[in-house]
């Protein structure tokens, strides 16, 4: 469904122009500090590839979100040593985003590239804020001897702008202390099974501008099987679709990245999942 990387092409062999589309995806396949479950590297690809599976009618918001225009980077050079890696992405975020009004959806690979995705965002946008669906805090200063660590995920963004947390069921000894504290708002997903009062909290604490970050783990495991480290309990699939819904439709999404997939042998429910979720949240933002 998305553009095929290697052919520049539509799979309905409509050829669609980079500076015309209203959404490019940027495949950003970097895993290098996973502490469990590997593979996430084969994510963006898998995610891609599922997408060609989708019906380009969305039966929820009754449009073909396609024909609004999407376009499919070649995948982010994800080979370069850790300290040449993140300079390198983040360069390339904000030649991207000056190069295009479109709203970019990054397919990672681990959550660390997340650090390298937001500081373009942050310098272009005046007072934006994170959203961060994820079953761990990610607020680690470092974590297993790297600061570029998927456990750091939201630490840099979170010492100067507003991150709002949904989902979290996992917070470490060593980052309790910046959880609820600071710029950080975490609504821990056992204190907040009220879901219609979760969504009125995050959009009245979420400034205009957002940029989402999805670790697939936010979700129960049953919809997200595939990925490092999952955790109990999460948001099944219609009770993050009326959040972010909410959140398209009441504020200025700028950028969204979507990460952790890591493909299982025999199952493609995670990429399949993945890739209809970021089509969905295509034409919200429509």
């Amino acid at each position: 469904m998305f553009l095929n990387p290697a052919e520049n092409q539509f799979i309905l062999r409509k050829k669609i122009s980079f500076k015309h589309a209203a959404f490019v995806v940027v495949p950003v396949p970097y895993e290098k500090t996973t502490s469990y479950g590997q593979g996430t590297k084969y994510g963006p690809a898998a995610v891609i590839d599922a997408s060609y599976q989708l019906e380009l009618w969305d039966e929820e918001t009754k449009a073909e979100t396609w024909k609004k225009g999407i376009f499919t980077t070649q995948p982010v050079d994800s080979a370069l040593p850790e300290k040449k890696f993140f300079p390198h992405l983040e360069k390339s975020v904000g030649a991207l985003i000056a190069a295009t009004a479109a709203i970019p959806f990054f397919i990672g690979g681990e959550h660390s590239v997340t650090q390298a995705l937001l500081p373009p965002f942050i310098r272009r946008h005046k007072n934006l804020s994170v959203l961060h669906f994820d079953a761990h805090a990610d607020l680690r200063p470092s974590y297993q001897g790297s600061a570029h660590s998927h456990a750091s995920a939201v630490y840099p963004a979170s010492r100067t702008n507003r991150v709002v947390q949904i989902g979290i069921r996992s917070v470490g000894a060593d980052e309790r202390q910046f959880h609820n504290a600071g710029n950080v708002i975490t609504h821990l997903m056992h204190e907040n099974l009220d879901f219609k009062k979760l969504e009125r909290d995050i959009l009245r604490e979420l400034t205009d501008t957002v940029y989402l970050t999805i670790d697939v783990d936010g979700f129960d495991p049953a919809v997200m099987p595939g990925t490092g480290t999952p955790q109990p309990g999460g948001f099944m699939w219609y009770e993050a679709l009326s959040l972010f819904k909410a959140v398209c439709k009441k504020k200025r999404v700028v950028g969204v990245d979507l990460v952790e997939v890591s493909p299982q042998k025999g199952s493609n429910i995670t990429e399949l999942n993945a890739a209809k979720l970021i089509y969905r949240l295509m034409g919200y933002l429509s």
